[in-house]
């Protein structure tokens, strides 16, 4: 490893820091949704279309980027995306209707897409398979942090001073990060190592995409990201327009709930590592399941809350820390970018598709938000959907030689 910080743990915290504000940055405007759309006149039912526009941008991103974030230092791809992230973040503050902040969005997808897979690709090229299940979980606690400290003070921002504050601080903060990101990791060049390396093609990303192990990773992500998206960007709207859930409450709602998954990441980790992912995600599927039953399905209105809120962030965050471990498994060091980068075209088109979904499906009528029935069906079928894919990827890629790569030609047998 080239000068600058030592060690997977300095390496993960900086990683960690990193994730935080992009995260941070997706996070915040699902909540805020009912704020700003009260402010620039945008139906509720419509706000799975800002999410959607993320991600969707971050799909195209994510496909471009297979083809060449392999070819840099890890270090100078990650700060590029976290600069453009950042600086879009800020546009977001200046939008004056849904195309504005739709098209500022997209530019925040362009760039929060590749920062994502490239961050993957970090802890993957530094941590050996053995403790990746804990590493992965504690880069991932950049969720639980974004929701414990980030979501409750950027709706109180929002509440005491106008949507858009929160916006301007998260720009100031990614820019001490940026620079922090800057000044100590290493250049995390040792994937660019051992002689010229093959070039990434249409037809090798085709080769890639062959291969059944891949298949069930991107099926996997595909199933978990769609049935959550379904759900995601319309929680705010659902508690405060069918539960009658006081707006100045949401803090709270995320507060709780990130400081929960928070040390659910930590421990689901380490049950990644002990049992493996297959069984940690198919347990956090079911509880997925459930709660989305009774939450969307059902809509009871002696359904406690807080209560059902914060069970069901923690076995979300179980469900993606197994996912994101057992995907990281896939691929050798060489193509990691490009792997990661084609995992996160799929990963945000399923998000925008299932947003997109969910605003088709939705209607607000009387002050209600409507068909919250027939999206918490469909995301409960995508969701356990994934349990088979994760059992048939674990037991692919587990025993399988590490670093074998997905571009490397297979010998032929000898004899």
């Amino acid at each position: 490893m080239s000068s600058g910080v030592k060690g997977e743990r300095a390496i993960i915290a900086i990683v960690g820091a990193i994730q935080f504000v992009n995260i941070l940055e997706f996070m915040i405007v699902m909540p805020m949704g009912p704020d700003f759309a009260r402010a620039l006149g945008i139906p509720t039912s419509q706000l799975g279309l800002i999410g959607g526009s993320y991600t969707a941008a971050a799909c195209v991103a994510g496909l471009a980027g297979s083809f060449f974030l392999d070819r840099f230092p890890r270090r100078t791809v990650i700060v590029t995306a976290m600069v453009g992230l950042v600086l879009s973040t800020g546009a977001c503050a200046l939008a004056t209707d849904l195309t504005t902040l739709m098209a500022a969005r997209v530019l925040a997808g362009l760039f929060g897409g590749p920062a994502t897979s490239v961050a993957i690709s970090i802890i993957t090229d530094v941590v050996p398979p053995e403790r990746r299940g804990r590493a992965m979980g504690a880069v991932m606690g950049a969720f639980s942090a974004a929701s414990v400290l980030g979501v409750p003070l950027g709706l109180e921002l929002a509440r005491l001073v106008d949507w858009r504050a929160p916006f301007l601080a998260m720009t100031a903060l990614g820019l001490v990060v940026v620079a922090l990101a800057r000044l100590l990791l290493p250049r995390l060049d040792g994937h660019l190592q051992g002689g010229p390396r093959p070039r990434v093609t249409t037809a090798s990303l085709l080769q890639l995409l062959a291969r059944r192990e891949v298949l069930l990773a991107y099926g996997l992500v595909l199933a978990t990201m769609f049935s959550s998206f379904l759900l995601i960007p319309n929680i705010s709207a659902l508690l405060q327009l069918n539960f009658a859930y006081p707006r100045d409450e949401l803090g709270l709602l995320y507060l709780v709930g990130g400081a929960i998954s928070f040390f659910v990441m930590r421990y689901a980790g380490r049950l990644v590592d002990r049992h493996g992912s297959a069984r940690v995600a198919a347990v956090g599927t079911l509880a997925f399941a459930g709660l989305t039953w009774a939450w969307a399905v059902g809509q009871s209105a002696l359904l406690p809350i807080l209560p059902v809120f914060v069970i069901f962030m923690a076995f979300q965050a179980a469900r993606n820390v197994s996912q994101q471990t057992l995907t990281s498994k896939v691929p050798g060091p060489a193509e990691r970018a490009s792997f990661q980068s084609l995992q996160s075209a799929v990963q945000h088109a399923a998000g925008s598709l299932g947003a997109v979904c969910s605003s088709l499906l939705l209607a607000e009528r009387g002050g209600r938000l409507l068909g919250m029935e027939q999206v918490g069906i469909l995301a409960i079928g995508f969701g356990l959907a994934g349990i088979p894919l994760a059992f048939l990827l674990e037991r692919r890629v587990v025993g399988s030689k590490p670093g074998a790569g997905l571009l490397a030609v297979p010998r032929r047998s000898e004899g």
